[in-house]
């Protein structure tokens, strides 16, 4: 059984309409483009067709992607509530340790972006601070088999 995917309603209509574009306006465009470079004679030497072949299997691929993700979505309600952690929550925590302050957002792995501190309900830091409160102390289980002890300051 396939695992379900945690998403706000918001994601999962950008997802249909991502999907939406791929199939109705790139894959035909895509397929224009190699019909064209077809019309270019031998195949064994041009460069066009092999691009437009490779960029037609990467839009196959994001294609199937995103079907899977809209097929095993769990669509959940965004929620406003600020007095505990859930998927949408910006949390600003105090890493004790390291003697730093931090603010992820909680997203669903469709949303994440590390670079933007967007994180998933399903990463290790996500899933220790989903449904706790400011002020609570969450530990944090590393891959490696370490952990860590965060400090809620902030949610909003």
């Amino acid at each position: 059984m396939a695992e379900l995917i945690v998403m706000t309603k918001k994601n999962f209509d950008d997802l249909k309409k991502e999907l939406d574009y791929l199939v109705k306006v790139k894959r035909p465009e895509i397929i224009e483009r190699i019909a064209e470079a077809r019309s270019h004679g031998d195949l064994s030497e041009n460069a066009e067709y092999d691009a437009a072949r490779e960029e037609q299997r990467s839009n196959e691929g994001k294609i199937a992607e995103i079907e899977y993700k809209i097929k095993n979505a769990d669509v959940r309600e965004e929620v406003t509530d600020t007095s505990y952690v859930h998927l949408g929550s910006v949390v600003t925590v105090f890493d004790e340790d390291m003697d730093e302050t931090q603010t992820y957002t909680i997203t669903s792995v469709t949303e994440v972006d590390v670079m933007a501190n967007k994180i998933s309900v399903e990463s290790p830091v996500g899933a220790a601070l989903l449904k706790k409160k400011v002020g609570n102390r969450v530990t944090v289980k590393c891959p490696d088999g370490s952990d860590y002890t965060l400090k809620i300051i902030s949610i909003r």
